[in-house]
């Protein structure tokens, strides 16, 4: 039987397999609002047959928004847009939906990236002024980002747990918090953004204390029922920087507060990474953090064969594999993956007769 269509629990949410479409940014919202791109896009994978379907990274702040187009979650306008994206999506699909709540940090203020993605200085249309753990520009050249009082961080804890009480009235089936990719709380976790003299900077201790504190206030603000998880950048690929091992400390400390599992990515936090691309590059990761703790752990980055995935899983490298730009390209690759392996996926009445003779095991049926 393949384990990458066993079923597992994340907290006391149940997943059909091991899974999950990871949360994938598509610079199209207005004003933060979702429109009818988001309707096409999340409702097609709601039918790819993966067990979790992850919503992009979703600004708890307009200024904590990558860009312009991003998805945000913090009025009451941009809860409405979301909720009639996710009415549409659940009268077809029961497929869960999880949520990434993010704040971009000196990484905010883009243009999208088909139009290069350079950063958009204040004052500028659709630029605004950054802020970050402390004044130090993501590239050299940029308008550097204003590091956070006491203020601004209590704000940022309260626009977290306010976007968290939001996710919890549309019913979303889980929260993921983006602690990763270089972005404000990967920032505070790593010794090359993060250069203050407080409580917030200098030890790892003081490095993490902000991501936990926002960990915290989300978790208190979201249905104890429903998992909390974080997504973190194991290595910033840069010596000096953020490393696994300190990655394992995080893991750890979100362990011991409720964190439901773990999702590892890397990188994102300087340019002068270098990151050894390839299949399984992040897969040493994800494991090194599993044998640290007792949730499940996610694995992503280039996990593209069916025979790969189920190897991950298999192993025990990692509980889950997170598909992106793969998915995107083949937003059916679930259903493939458990034609070759012997799984089942759930599939729409509407699209009985597109299974094949030869598979005519494949879908199990329903909503």
């Amino acid at each position: 039987m393949s384990v990458l269509f066993s079923p597992l629990s994340v907290g006391s949410l149940s997943l059909d397999n091991r899974i999950v479409i990871a949360p994938m940014c598509q610079y199209s919202a207005e004003d933060g609002c979702m429109t009818d791109w988001h309707l096409i896009h999340l409702g097609q994978l709601s039918h790819s047959g993966a067990a979790l379907l992850t919503i992009e990274a979703t600004a708890v702040t307009p200024e904590g928004r990558i860009s312009y187009g991003d998805v945000g979650l913090w009025s009451d306008e941009t809860e409405a847009a979301m909720a009639r994206v996710l009415e549409g999506g659940r009268r077809w699909s029961e497929m869960p939906i999880a949520i990434q709540l993010a704040h971009a940090g000196r990484k905010a203020s883009t243009h999208k990236p088909w139009d290069g993605g350079a950063q958009i200085a204040p004052g500028d249309p659709n630029g605004w002024q950054t802020v970050a753990p402390s004044a130090v520009s993501w590239a050299e050249g940029e308008n550097p980002p204003v590091a956070l009082d006491a203020d601004g961080l209590a704000r940022i804890r309260h626009a977290f747990a306010d976007a968290a009480c939001r996710a919890a009235r549309l019913g979303l089936d889980a929260i993921q918090i983006h602690a990763a990719h270089g972005y404000l709380l990967h920032e505070f976790l790593s010794p090359l953004s993060n250069v203050r003299d407080d409580d917030y900077g200098g030890s790892l201790e003081n490095r993490m204390r902000f991501p936990l504190e926002v960990f915290d206030a989300v978790r208190s603000a979201f249905p104890a029922e429903r998992p909390v998880t974080v997504r973190v950048s194991a290595t910033d690929w840069v010596d000096g920087g953020w490393e696994v091992e300190q990655t394992i400390a995080f893991a750890q400390a979100l362990q011991a507060r409720g964190c439901a599992a773990i999702h590892v990515s890397s990188g994102g936090l300087h340019p002068a990474q270098q990151i050894p691309v390839g299949p399984n590059y992040q897969v040493p990761l994800a494991r090194a953090v599993k044998q640290a703790v007792d949730v499940p752990v996610v694995a992503v980055g280039l996990i593209t064969g069916f025979e790969q995935a189920e190897a991950i899983v298999a192993t025990g490298d990692a509980d889950l594999v997170a598909l992106a730009r793969g998915v995107l390209f083949n937003p059916r690759w679930p259903w493939h993956a458990a034609a070759q392996l012997g799984g089942k996926v759930k599939a729409p009445e509407q699209y009985l007769r597109s299974q094949p003779h030869q598979y005519r095991d494949l879908f199990d049926f329903g909503q």
